[in-house]
């Protein structure tokens, strides 16, 4: 069996910079991240904020409101189909909200504003979302007169979606990606809801579901922390839609912290430090900040792998808050507040990570760890992908108190024999494409030849 073995690509050395760290981007990756541009981000924002509110509930207007705003984002995405040759269709995906008693008190029309980059592999199903949502608050969740900018939260993730299809849709990825701005967020994650149950009625192949909530400031409230060089990835560890069986597997191999949100986790890591220079993605291990949620929330209830990427210090006196200045602090979610720098290397991140997701093989089949006997080896094995063309596979390790992925052993055979006992290590296979892009990792399951 020919193995060749890897030191992890994009770890710094333990004990400082002993060791030099490789790092091999792949050329259309890197050109496409140094294409986001700051400039044309804060000229996505400005318009957007320019609608006053974008408030669920807000009133139907020309040019104020949500609907409005969705016209807006929809025309962009529209701007760039003809360069796509084909491949980027843009629509806004209404339906019906009724009453609910808490945050919606009147039936109303929402709509999310989609655009759908197809793969140009015929024979490849799969989808990669992401998101960001629209809406915008004040202080009073019902309040849908006042003014409510929302210029970080979410505009920062909607204006990185129409970045994003600007550039992306000039380029032909196997796999299928949809850009979402969704509607209703703060009122009870409406819209995101609706498309997840929509994408598990018809059966989506839905691959990763990656949520982008607030990644436009660097300054924090209270501490007065200023830091652009942070971002936090928030990945569930039990999955919501654990059942009987897949919590026995879990317990009997020790897998709370190697679902499959923690393994799309930590390639966003090694994937955005690998493509984005001074960014640096911190893993929480939370499916979201403490007692609160996000849009990625509904993707993970319907059984998709899903996470949210979220600036690292929140503000919150321009979160959810009146515009007003009190005690000589001004409150409000302005654009003056946004970090753009900050926004393009978040933008940047999320780019180079669909890019890769979109662009690799799909993961190994049926990966196996051999319990036929006891050994202080690991045996492993694993099937081709079903989609892409493959070079070769990464098998990975680490101990088990580490985050991330320390080791990896270069293979293109789907077997392996490793020295290393599985009592003290943790094991995964990812397939590697001729263009060098990796698939997500695959935690192995207990096999018996």
């Amino acid at each position: 069996m020919k193995v060749i073995f890897f030191g992890f690509l994009l770890s710094w050395a333990l004990t400082g910079f002993s060791q030099v760290t490789t790092i091999t981007r792949n050329p259309e990756i890197q050109e496409m991240t140094g294409l986001v541009s700051s400039d044309s981000l804060e000229k996505y924002l400005n318009g957007l904020v320019a609608f006053g509110t974008r408030h669920s509930l807000s009133e139907d207007a020309e040019n104020r409101g949500i609907e409005a705003a969705r016209k807006y984002v929809l025309a962009k995405f529209k701007s760039f189909e003809r360069q796509s040759k084909g491949r980027l269709s843009s629509k806004i995906d209404y339906f019906t909200v009724y009453p609910d008693g808490k945050r919606v008190n009147k039936e109303v029309k929402m709509g999310n504003v989609m655009a759908t980059l197809k793969g140009i592999d015929p024979d490849d199903d799969r989808v990669f979302v992401v998101s960001g949502h629209i809406d915008s608050r004040v202080s009073d969740i019902m309040n849908h007169e006042s003014d409510a900018p929302g210029a970080n939260d979410d505009g920062s993730g909607v204006v990185a979606l129409i970045e994003m299809v600007r550039i992306m849709s000039k380029r032909g990825f196997p796999a299928t990606i949809v850009f979402v701005a969704v509607s209703g967020e703060e009122q009870g994650l409406i819209g995101a809801s609706h498309l997840a149950k929509k994408a598990n009625e018809k059966h989506w192949n839905l691959v990763a579901m990656i949520n982008n909530d607030m990644i436009g400031n660097s300054q924090s409230s209270g501490t007065g922390i200023r830091d652009n060089t942070k971002l936090r990835v928030f990945s569930e560890g039990v999955p919501h839609y654990e059942t009987e069986n897949m919590a026995v597997l879990r317990q009997r191999t020790n897998a709370e912290n190697d679902s499959k949100s923690r393994q799309l986790a930590r390639y966003i890591k090694e994937v955005a430090e690998r493509y984005v220079d001074h960014l640096e993605i911190k893993l929480i291990y939370r499916n979201d900040r403490f007692l609160r949620g996000g849009d990625h929330t509904p993707f993970s209830r319907e059984g998709f792998t899903a996470v949210r990427l979220c600036e690292m210090n929140e503000n919150y006196t321009q979160q959810h808050q009146d515009l007003r200045v009190a005690d000589g602090i001004a409150y409000g979610d302005k654009v003056e507040n946004v970090d753009f720098e900050y926004l393009r290397k978040n933008t940047a991140a999320n780019l180079a990570v669909l890019a890769s997701l979109a662009g690799a093989p799909s993961v190994p089949q049926n990966v196996g760890v051999r319990i036929s006997e006891l050994t202080n080896s690991t045996q492993l094995v694993w099937e081709k992908p079903k989609h892409g063309k493959v070079a070769g596979y990464y098998v990975l390790l680490r101990e088990t108190s580490a985050s991330m992925w320390e080791k990896k052993f270069y293979t293109n055979e789907t077997a392996i024999d490793l020295p290393y006992s599985k009592d003290n290590y943790f094991f995964a296979v990812q397939a590697v494409g001729e263009n060098g892009q990796e698939s997500l990792a695959v935690f192995p399951k207990p096999v018996r030849d």
